[in-house]
């Protein structure tokens, strides 16, 4: 009988905001740093402009997309630990935070899907203007 250990399962992660290539920011730089970029993508959601940021909330319609980049992300768990504190949802922010990291499925460009962490917008959006094409760098252009 063999004594392996499990073998670590591939963790993504969904990113449509500030940690997208294009927005050169420090949080975008260690992402690309750290992570494999694996292509253009999009949720099933709305997208808002929070305080100079995205914020995504999920939608049952199929037409709701917001679109971003995904990354796979090394086993350390490290930039996943980085990325909460960067989106403020620690136990050291106070409740409730602004973003949930939950698990969401993300659909590729070049076709097909995975399951990724997206960081969703945990607030009300009733006072938010939404961005309608669900595309936050074209948004800023």
């Amino acid at each position: 009988m063999s004594c392996h250990s499990p073998v670590a399962a591939i963790e993504f992660i969904f990113v449509y905001g500030t940690l997208r290539q294009k927005s050169v920011t420090s949080m975008s730089r260690m992402l690309a740093r750290h992570c494999e970029y694996v292509s253009d993508a999009y949720m099933q959601g709305k997208l808002y402009e929070v305080k100079g940021y995205p914020g995504a909330i999920e939608s049952d319609h199929p037409n709701d997309k917001v679109y971003g980049e995904l990354y796979k992300i090394p086993g350390s768990g490290l930039v996943l630990a980085e990325l909460d504190e960067y989106e403020e949802c620690t136990d050291q922010h106070p409740q409730p935070h602004e973003y949930i990291r939950k698990k969401r499925p993300i659909s590729l460009f070049g076709g097909g899907s995975v399951t990724a962490w997206v960081y969703v917008f945990n607030h009300d959006v009733s006072q938010l203007m939404k961005i309608e094409s669900g595309d936050y760098l074209n948004y800023l252009l």
